[in-house]
């Protein structure tokens, strides 16, 4: 198929703002990786009119998809996890072109996985994980089992790929075939919620305990980069002050239950400021100081 391809790939090479060019075959019959394609050529350009381009080829019995995604988009993704399929496709591809080595440094700059860029997943996993927990808990309490049960099924998604980036790797589209491989812990939490012979209320009661104490012994390390954001200035934050930061754009949605966690669990303390109005303030934020931290 790559010879087939070759054509394709050696006319975007010659372009000057092509900065390298990918392979990834299929190595199995149900293959997730590749969306079913025999093969992905992933193509990576500066400054492209379509930040994102596909098309797809076929041959004889053979299938092909093409992406042309431009760095800017392709960087993003990393940062945020929001298509592992393309980093999974850096990382396991083969190189058949790159410019002034652009994609053998991004594979090393993966596999160093920089703690800033770690900081800033976990914080948008966690942040995740704090709204699914906290609705599967409160449908547990309204006594709404199989939603909850939903609820919990995604709870347990966003707590394994959050333990797979503590432990300093990238979580893949197969993630809980890493979990069982990396945090074996967790892996049973989600055995015992799917295959357990307990009915479905009991089996969420004894999740939501075990969750909680999941996330609670990982708070402060998963908000890192919301807490380090915060402590820039000594002046309390004004949720509007967040929400508005650029550094946090990737977790807004999340941001106002992960606040609540966070204060519930003594992580952030509330400053209140007068208002105009008698007996009403401003509700401010800041980073509660740890023993022996100035």
């Amino acid at each position: 198929m790559e010879d087939l391809l070759r054509p394709i790939y050696q006319e975007k090479a010659s372009q000057n703002n092509t900065l390298g060019v990918l392979i990834l075959e299929k190595k199995k019959p149900i293959s997730p990786v590749t969306d079913n394609f025999d093969v992905i050529l992933f193509i990576i350009v500066r400054d492209a009119e379509e930040l994102w381009y596909v098309k797809h080829y076929e041959y004889e019995d053979k299938s092909a998809a093409m992406h042309i995604v431009d760095e800017t988009l392709l960087q993003h993704w990393i940062d945020t996890s929001s298509y592992r399929r393309a980093v999974e496709w850096v990382i396991n591809g083969s190189i058949i072109f790159e410019r002034n080595e652009y994609v053998s440094k991004l594979k090393e700059h993966l596999r160093e996985f920089p703690q800033q860029t770690r900081n800033l997943k976990k914080a948008i996993e966690f942040a995740k994980l704090i709204r699914s927990y906290s609705e599967s808990k409160d449908l547990y309490d309204s006594e709404q089992y199989l939603d909850s049960f939903s609820r919990m099924v995604n709870s347990l998604h966003y707590l394994a790929r959050l333990s797979i980036i503590e432990k300093g790797f990238h979580p893949e589209v197969t993630v809980w075939n890493q979990v069982k491989r990396i945090e074996p812990e967790i892996y049973k939490l989600y055995q015992e919620l799917i295959e357990s012979d307990e009915p479905t209320d009991k089996r969420i009661q004894l999740m939501i305990l075990a969750v909680e104490h999941s996330v609670s012994k990982r708070s402060r390390s998963s908000a890192q980069h919301l807490l380090q954001l915060m402590k820039e200035r000594e002046e309390p934050w004004s949720f509007g002050e967040l929400k508005v930061h650029p550094e946090i754009q990737e977790y807004i949605l999340d941001l106002s239950s992960m606040i609540e966690y966070l204060v519930d669990h003594g992580v952030i303390e509330v400053v209140s400021e007068d208002t105009k109005g008698p007996y009403i303030f401003h509700r401010k934020y800041k980073v509660v100081k740890q023993e022996g931290e100035l």
